[in-house]
């Protein structure tokens, strides 16, 4: 049994976690800024504690005597990105100031900032992307905890998916939408890697129990990469607009900030993680949930 203390434990993801981790009997307390995230906590059986990722005093106090922290907090709002990325690595520094040496902390990076090119499976060994136009730094911020001893768990997310959310997809869902059109770059082949929310959380579960010393990265993929012309069908068909093809060089224009994420390919293995962690993702496929989904 260990004690945990999750970041984002009201979200898409750590609601989950916080489910999984009690059924396995382990002790959570969850980070939460409001009395329904508190009353959420409390009916999961965890105990809740008031703060944010800003207010790094709540963050101290919640690592503080813990066994591990499990850090999924992040602001999924694009325009505050750069700030969000800022916030971050005050977060993990922070709770890394709070463990003793040999507890667990186990970070949230991404796929996405990974690096990796064209036609490149990302694999876990693969190193992030350290860029000053990337400003999310989570990897390299945790990799300074570790040199204090403390155990580092690195879980990279891909696209991560029910009937009501799919990660980046979100975006595509809002801009289709907008424009009256559901659009894909180029040919479309460009790939993202993608994985069910309950699948996701199990990984955290078993990455708080069987990390070691050092530092150790995850992929929470599922499927190694869904090409974004099927996502773009899968879309158009849900919400009954046209399906169309966007020149790269009208990509800006047509996805606005999201132009950068609509052409990236960024397909990734996971065959490491499910043989390391004895990981055996079951839930769907993206393009059945997006399928299923209430648009």
């Amino acid at each position: 049994m260990m004690r945990v203390f999750v970041t984002g434990a009201t979200g898409f993801i750590g609601s989950e976690l916080v489910k999984d981790l009690i059924k396995a009997g382990h002790q959570v307390r969850g980070l939460t800024r409001s009395d329904a995230g508190a009353e959420q906590l409390k009916a999961a059986a965890a105990e809740p504690h008031r703060g944010d990722v800003e207010d790094l005093d709540s963050l101290r106090s919640g690592a503080t005597g813990m066994d591990a922290v499990a850090h999924l907090a992040f602001s999924q709002d694009m325009t505050k990105f750069a700030q969000s990325g800022a916030d971050e690595i005050k977060a993990i520094e922070t709770l890394g100031s709070a463990l003793e040496p040999g507890k667990l902390l186990v970070v949230t990076s991404g796929v996405a900032i990974t690096i990796g090119g064209p036609g490149h499976v990302r694999k876990e060994t693969d190193p992030a992307i350290d860029s000053p136009d990337i400003p999310r730094k989570p990897e390299q911020t945790a990799q300074a905890v570790a040199e204090r001893g403390v155990h580092i768990g690195i879980v990279r997310m891909s696209q991560v998916h029910d009937t009501h959310k799919q990660g980046l997809v979100m975006f595509l869902i809002q801009i289709a939408r907008e424009k009256g059109v559901s659009a894909y770059v180029g040919d479309g082949a460009n790939r993202w890697a993608a994985a069910p929310v309950k699948d996701v959380a199990h990984l955290y579960r078993l990455a708080l129990e069987k990390t070691g010393p050092g530092v150790t990265t995850y992929h929470a993929v599922e499927e190694e990469g869904v090409s974004l012309r099927e996502i773009a069908e899968a879309i158009g068909k849900g919400l009954n607009v046209p399906v169309v093809s966007i020149p790269q060089e009208k990509a800006a224009e047509h996805f606005g900030m999201f132009g950068y994420f609509a052409g990236l390919d960024m397909p990734a293995s996971s065959e490491w993680t499910r043989k390391t962690l004895g990981w055996e993702p079951t839930g769907p496929g993206m393009i059945e949930d997006l399928t299923n989904m209430q648009y």
